[in-house]
């Protein structure tokens, strides 16, 4: 069983097909985000990108907004409004003939690395701020953190975001990343946080003390194939489709 999994993202979008044991069975392939980031324009890109990996069974995207059952409820680094409402798995699923699952990026990022105990964090820095929250492994969906009141009239993604970090300089803004932390750490009491997206490379791991991880960014591809395995993703059960002619619909196996 292979999975297509698809990282959508500000900056660029994604791909790498995963063998079910994690391993990348295909080289990850990269295209810019489009401009205007229209649904049409990120349809085509995903499909373009699809075309060059290989067989595959079945489809995870990570998206950048709120994701309920396959449909798009925000996307505000993208051209949001055009967004709103629109059903990008059963999209998907119809062109490409395949069963297909879509959830938050930040979460499908924390599926790849979290370990299942207790509450952990994640984090991804990129264009703007994902967060993804687990409880003994169980992400809890749509939080949205970082479009929440930080500090001086900002939100969290104000502070910390790519076009943020151009204006103000590495330097500043790794400080803004470690006050982010620590409210984090007060917040949550976490057991672990992990810090991923594009802009994590520009990071020290040993910055931020105990407790606290700087991943790769390649997880948030990995992370897609927890979408189909991880019996705590209850949250995403109606994100199953079967493909006309595949016989009838079932949830896969959860293990």
């Amino acid at each position: 069983m292979r999975t297509l999994c698809v990282d959508v993202g500000g900056a660029g979008i994604k791909a790498l097909v995963v063998g079910a044991g994690g391993e990348a069975r295909t080289e990850r392939a990269r295209v810019p985000t489009p401009r205007p980031a229209t649904p049409e324009a990120v349809l085509q890109a995903i499909l373009g990108l699809a075309a060059g990996q290989g067989h595959y069974d079945r489809v995870s995207v990570g998206f950048p907004g709120v994701v309920e059952d396959g449909v798009i409820g925000t996307a505000v680094n993208l051209d949001g409004e055009e967004w709103v409402g629109y059903p990008l798995a059963d999209v998907l699923h119809r062109e490409l003939g395949r069963p297909v699952r879509v959830a938050n990026d930040a979460g499908v990022q924390g599926l790849g690395v979290v370990q299942g105990h207790g509450t952990e964090v994640v984090v991804t820095l990129g264009t703007g701020m994902g967060f993804g929250l687990y409880i003994d492994g169980r992400y809890v969906p749509n939080i949205e953190l970082g479009h929440h009141p930080f500090r001086k009239g900002q939100s969290y993604e104000e502070r910390v975001c790519e076009a943020e970090r151009a204006k103000i300089g590495t330097k500043r803004w790794r400080k803004r990343v470690h006050q982010v932390v620590e409210q984090l750490r007060h917040t949550f009491n976490f057991r672990e946080l992990y810090i991923g997206g594009g802009n994590a490379r520009l990071l020290a791991e040993e910055d931020f003390g105990e407790r606290v991880r700087v991943v790769d960014n390649v997880a948030g591809l990995i992370g897609g194939l927890r979408l189909w395995s991880d019996a705590d993703v209850s949250t995403l059960d109606d994100l199953d489709r079967v493909p006309a002619g595949a016989g009838s619909p079932g949830r896969p196996a959860r293990r």
